[in-house]
């Protein structure tokens, strides 16, 4: 039998390996496995817009059957930025590094360290859109801890754990992550439709 083919609109090779290792029963490819190098200009005032953009774009020019996501860090005593900018936080050319930085500079020594990230998907399938939300609670740590993963994983510590999301293994993080929730709704959904 052949697996439901879905392009994950993304260029990040972290997060399509994560969700490929979420999705296994359909076949995920990426922006570049159909040859779509266009800049998709991220410019809704939210996540869920953000995603419907992506998704969008893609079944308008291409025709195919394809999900989107945004992800945003929310950080409680910041007014829950970086939230929608959270990849661009320091600037537009601004790497993970110097976002963690700026965002450690900006909450100094508060104590209210309570923080979430969250997950927006939107999902174009058969003519027909849905949206998907996933949310992992944690709080923000003082200083980096660990070396894998990706963004602010280093610094973020997800609820009941002693580990930041950076000393997880990636099925470890799938698990409790916002994608990770986000994911697991796509998949019961799609598993519902196939």
């Amino acid at each position: 039998m052949n697996k439901l083919k879905l392009v994950f609109a993304t260029n990040n090779k972290n997060k399509l390996k994560e969700v490929q290792a979420m999705l296994t029963n359909f076949e995920i490819v990426s922006l570049a496995d159909i040859n779509c190098f266009d800049d998709i200009a991220e410019t809704a005032k939210n996540l869920e817009g953000n995603a419907k953009i992506k998704a969008n774009f893609i079944t308008e020019k291409y025709g195919l059957n394809c999900f989107a996501d945004d992800t945003g860090l929310e950080v409680d005593a910041l007014n829950n930025e970086p939230g929608v900018y959270s990849a661009r936080y320091a600037g537009n050319e601004s790497n993970a590094e110097e976002n963690m930085k700026k965002l450690l500079n900006k909450l100094g020594n508060n104590s209210n360290r309570k923080a979430q990230f969250r997950t927006a998907i939107a999902l174009n399938i058969e003519g027909k859109q849905y949206l998907f939300e996933g949310i992992c609670k944690g709080t923000i740590l003082s200083k980096e801890q660990g070396d894998s993963g990706f963004g602010y994983d280093p610094i973020f510590l997800p609820t009941g754990f002693n580990k930041s999301f950076a000393e997880m293994n990636l099925e470890d993080k799938g698990n409790i992550s916002h994608r990770g929730k986000a994911i697991d709704k796509l998949v019961t959904f799609l598993n519902e439709l196939t």
